[in-house]
């Protein structure tokens, strides 16, 4: 992962061109893509890590931006001019690959990869944490990834639904469902103490 800025790199491009600009720019330019990575590397980088892990997270990364190099000339860009839901998509697919191939060998589940550490920080651990997890675990995998999105990764409902490749329609209606499945859950879970 590329840490430090490097003087004169992409040169052309300013600190105020949008993304959908340097996507377009990229094409020509392969350079102009340096700016998108300098902008998302440390974003997708902790969705990674929520996902699966600080260490594969790191490895992955890299896979995730030369996905993104590769597809740059057939991105249909976000309506919000933003890469970052295309990203997240790209991102989505690298995790379910890796997922996939350490369930081949035998691996743990996939609610067992989450970073559970960025959770507990954000609740208070000892109270709620399991409950959270269990709650989470009862989610369909659809519904618990637009939910991870909108919340986690704070994108929009539209934004979650292109990484996704579904309609936003889809997208409310399962973001809906998972947060009332989750509050349930959870609401079950404290009035049986």
């Amino acid at each position: 992962m590329q840490r430090f800025r490097r003087e004169g790199h992409n040169k052309g491009v300013s600190a105020t061109t949008s993304d959908a600009d340097l996507l377009i720019l990229s094409r020509t330019n392969a350079d102009a893509f340096g700016e998108i990575y300098e902008r998302h590397a440390k974003t997708v980088h902790r969705y990674l890590v929520r996902r699966i892990g600080a260490e594969p997270a790191d490895d992955l990364l890299g896979d995730v931006f030369a996905i993104a190099v590769e597809g740059r000339m057939r991105v249909t860009i976000h309506a919000s001019g933003s890469a970052l839901p295309w990203l997240y998509g790209i991102a989505k697919n690298v995790v379910r690959s890796y997922l996939r191939a350490r369930r081949s060998r035998a691996e743990p589940d996939v609610i067992e990869e989450f970073d559970w550490d960025a959770v507990d920080s954000r609740i208070d651990a000892a109270a709620k944490g399991a409950s959270l997890r269990h709650a989470l675990a009862q989610l369909p995998p659809g519904e618990l990834e637009v939910l991870l999105l909108v919340t986690w990764e704070q994108l929009t409902v539209t934004e979650a639904a292109e990484s996704l490749g579904i309609t936003a329609v889809a997208a409310r209606s399962r973001l809906h469902r998972a947060r009332a499945r989750a509050n349930a859950a959870l609401s079950s879970k404290t009035t049986t103490r």
